[in-house]
């Protein structure tokens, strides 16, 4: 079974209501409007609790506020999550497969990949797959010379600017 999670802020006072005097009544009375009314939602009440919060004080502090929250639970309805049983395909819909080996040609071996292939009539066997003879790869074309080769010379541009200088004099 799944369960969904509600989480509210625990009263800290409690309101005015007709015959009741003592801050107490007061405060025992708004926990209860408050737990009825989850309770009328379909929501089971499970527990308070004290939690700490960080907050920030002035500029650059932080310091730790201990807030109180009454935790619900109700049972997660169909439309708003998945059962266990919804995540995984129907057992119609994915074949079994099995595999049988024949001889030392057709085990597997861990250069030569098998493709698997599901039958539904008969028991799958387990084939190897068709190699392709490997192909020698080529160097890109700025790899097939030397870096001296290669290279064109030219100069930095400050270079460049120094002797553009030298010989406007």
């Amino acid at each position: 079974m799944r369960y969904e999670y509600k989480i509210l802020p625990a009263p800290t006072k409690g309101q005015k209501a007709k015959g009741l005097k003592a801050p107490e009544a007061r405060f025992a009375n708004t926990l209860e409007e408050c737990l009825n009314e989850q309770a009328a939602e379909g929501w089971e009440y499970q527990r308070a609790e004290t939690l700490p919060s960080q907050e920030r004080s002035g500029l650059t502090s932080t310091t730790t506020e201990w807030r109180n929250v009454l935790v619900f639970r109700r049972l997660a309805s169909a439309s708003s999550q998945p059962e266990d049983g919804d995540l995984l395909p129907p057992a119609a819909a994915t074949p079994a497969l099995s595999a049988t080996i024949e001889g030392d040609e057709t085990a597997l071996q861990a250069d030569a990949p098998a493709t698997i292939t599901p039958d539904d009539d008969a028991p799958t066997k387990v084939e190897p797959a068709k190699e392709e003879p490997a192909k020698l790869a080529t160097p890109p074309a700025f790899l097939s010379g030397t870096a001296t080769e290669q290279a064109p010379d030219v100069s930095s541009p400050d270079k460049s600017d120094e002797n553009d200088d030298k010989s406007k004099r």
